[in-house]
Formats: structure tokens, C-alpha cells, sequence
């Protein structure tokens, strides 16, 4: 029975880490981690507002499918941002969207065709039906909400601008797990001294605030390696003549110009860079950012034959450089999730397993009457 009650703890322990780090890390990556949701009723009835989906990653999911409902970073509808629609068609210049809800498609609209470059997750269809999650976005959005009210307080009590945004969501999981440990300390501590005749345990789960920082250190790397990353647009117009710039080109030709790569972190980052559409190529295409720099690359753009506005992306890919560099290119070759989940894995991990080992046991405090804590044993032989 207490095997069975310390498994449910740790499983229940175990998945509040993973919610927390999968709602953290999908403010960073800007797209639903795990779970995603809609606010609005255009994807009614199949989602209502405030449900939420099982939301599989673009780069997992495979080809995306007419009949599929797919989140992807709109560029005109409701100021832009991310949109779950379905996609009705599939055309040569992208996929033509629709809110199950709306009687027009978003492209009868001013929003162009969805690229893959801009298709961030697809929602789980067993059987064909998206399966709805009650609830999903009204407890996110007020957990995101209060978290945002903390820190704009802290920023405003303390006067550091670095506990707003993403980072400070890890600077503010540090905080609260310290918290946390110091009150434990401070409150087991009265009612160790009020009672006197049995044993007791704190009930505080070293194994989750150690897991509290190791997440803090993976979400934090996690930020520096996705944030400044993700799909690059560039517009360009293929015109009869040629203009001065790299945005008008000649139909059927070629031009550079120069693309700067800065890394304001204290680590080095290496960088790759996939074409999501033709006509467009970063070189070199692996490149080494040193800490506080920046290096220029080379971008080209090719203007199709026929003359109109195009869109051209290219995705970038960062990676903290903490491994051997021909290491992180053969996960990249792999896939390019591959070297993140590696080295938070690795920074995490690390962290996690040197913190229960200097720990020595999986509760903060365990004491009674006769067996004295660790610190009271080591106090009393300094007297």
C-alpha cells in the first residue's frame, strides 16, 4: 500500500513538472506544446470556446492533409497571431483554410495561402474527429494571466526588466521552488519544537523542487536556443526590371544580400538553416555565433519566372553549443528537434540527478522526538 501511495505521488509530482514545463515552453516556442485551445467559436461545433485539442507538432505530424485542423501563424486574420482552422484545399501556392464556423474561407479574405513554414502543430484526429478538451483554455489563460501579473509586479517591486518574458518565467520557477524549500524549512521547524511524542514527515518532495530548477535550467536554455530561431519571411517581387534592393529582382534571377546573425547569450550557438520554399538559401548554412557577437551570412533570393509577390522562408535552427559541434550536426541531420531535446536532457538531467545524489534522500526533513535531524545533530556538536 505505501508503495503503491508513493508511485501515485511521484507520478502525480512527475506531472506537474511536465504541465508546467509544456505551458512555459509553449509561450517560448510561440505554439501549443502537448495541448493547444481555441477562444473563439469558429471552429464550432467540433470546438468549442475555451476547448482545447491534443496538439502533435508540425515537424511530428507528417503531411499535412485536406480535411486536417492545423494551428499556423496567421498573418491578417485578427491582427495575426495563432489561428486553428481546417484546411479545405490544397493549392500550388499553400493550403486554403476555414473555422468549421465560417461560411467563407480565410482566404477569401486578405490572408494568403498557409505555408508549411507556417504550420505550427496539427490537431490529434482519431478516427477522424478532433477530440475535445474542455476547459483546456480558460485554465491556461488564467494560469498565463496570473503568471504575467507576478511578474510585471516583481519587475516593478525589484526595478529588473529581466523577470518579464520568457526568461523570467524561469527566473520566477526558481524563485517560487526557494520559496517553497525556505517556508518548508521554517514552518516544519515550529512544529517539530510543539511536538514531542511522534514522528513526522514534511510532506514536501525533494525530487520536486530539485525538478522545479532542473525545468527552470531546461526552459531557460530551451528559450535561448528557440526564441531568436523559428521561420524567417522574406517577401520578394518578381518584376520585368530589376530594382535597386534585394525585394524586386528581375523574373528568373538571382540576388544576395547580407544577413546578420547575432547571439546576445554568454554561450556559443551554432546555426543551421532549412529552406521551407524554393528560391531561397542562407550560406554558409552551418555557422558559429560566439557569445556576445554577431557574424554576417549570406542570403539569395531567386524571383520566379512570373512576375507577382512571393513569400520565401527559411527556418532557422539554434543549438547552445555544449556539445562537439560534429555531434550537434549529426542529431541536427537526425532531426532538427533532436539536439534541443539532447542538450536539455543533458542540462537538465545533470542538474536533477547531482541534486538527489547531494541530497541523500527523497524527503526534505524526516524527524521525531529520537532521531534528531541532520542540521540539530550537526548544531549541537559545534557547541
Amino acid at each position: 500500500m505505501d508503495r503503491l501511495k508513493k508511485w501515485l505521488e511521484t507520478a502525480l509530482e512527475s506531472g506537474v513538472i511536465i504541465f508546467l514545463i509544456a505551458m512555459v515552453l509553449g509561450q517560448i516556442l510561440g505554439q501549443p506544446v502537448l495541448l493547444g485551445f481555441v477562444t473563439t467559436g469558429s471552429m464550432q461545433p467540433t470546438l468549442e470556446p475555451g476547448d482545447g485539442f491534443v496538439a502533435i507538432p508540425a515537424d511530428l505530424a507528417g503531411s499535412v492533409e485536406e480535411g486536417d485542423v492545423v494551428t499556423f501563424r496567421a498573418e491578417e486574420i485578427q491582427g495575426g497571431g495563432l489561428t486553428t482552422h481546417r484546411v479545405v484545399d490544397n493549392t500550388d501556392r499553400g493550403y486554403i483554410t476555414r473555422g468549421d464556423n465560417n461560411p467563407f474561407t480565410d482566404q477569401d479574405s486578405d490572408e494568403p495561402p498557409v505555408t508549411n513554414a507556417q504550420i505550427v502543430a496539427v490537431a490529434w484526429q482519431p478516427g477522424g474527429e478532433v477530440v475535445a478538451v474542455p476547459g483546456v483554455g480558460t485554465l491556461v489563460n488564467g494560469v498565463r494571466n496570473g503568471l504575467s501579473w507576478v511578474q510585471q509586479r516583481a519587475a516593478s517591486i525589484f526595478g529588473v526588466r529581466s523577470l518579464l518574458g520568457t526568461q523570467g518565467l524561469a527566473y520566477l520557477l526558481l524563485g517560487v521552488s526557494v520559496g517553497a524549500y525556505v517556508l518548508d524549512f521554517v514552518l516544519s521547524g515550529n512544529r517539530d519544537r510543539g511536538r514531542r511524542d511522534s514522528s513526522r514527515d514534511t510532506g514536501t518532495s525533494v525530487r520536486l523542487l530539485i525538478g522545479i530548477f532542473a525545468a527552470a535550467i531546461v526552459l531557460s536554455a530551451t528559450a535561448t536556443m528557440v526564441a531568436p530561431a523559428g521561420p524567417q519571411e522574406f517577401g520578394v517581387v518578381s518584376a520585368e526590371f530589376d530594382s535597386p534592393g534585394p525585394r524586386v529582382i528581375e523574373q528568373g534571377t538571382t540576388e544576395s544580400t547580407q544577413y546578420r546573425l547575432g547571439n546576445g547569450g554568454y554561450v556559443p550557438v551554432v546555426t543551421y538553416f532549412d529552406p521551407a520554399t524554393d528560391g531561397i538559401a542562407v550560406e554558409p548554412n552551418e555557422t558559429v555565433i560566439p557569445a556576445r557577437s554577431t557574424v554576417n551570412a549570406t542570403l539569395s533570393l531567386t524571383a520566379p519566372p512570373e512576375r507577382g509577390y512571393y513569400r520565401k522562408f527559411v527556418v532557422e535552427h539554434r543549438y547552445l553549443l555544449i556539445l562537439p559541434q560534429s555531434t550537434i550536426r549529426s542529431l541536427y541531420l537526425v532531426h532538427p528537434w533532436l539536439p534541443i531535446i539532447t542538450i536539455d536532457a543533458l542540462l537538465g538531467g545533470a542538474f536533477y540527478v547531482l541534486g538527489t545524489v547531494l541530497v541523500d534522500t527523497g524527503r526534505v526533513r524526516s524527524r521525531s522526538r529520537d532521531s534528531p535531524s541532520k542540521i540539530r545533530r550537526l548544531l549541537t556538536r559545534l557547541r
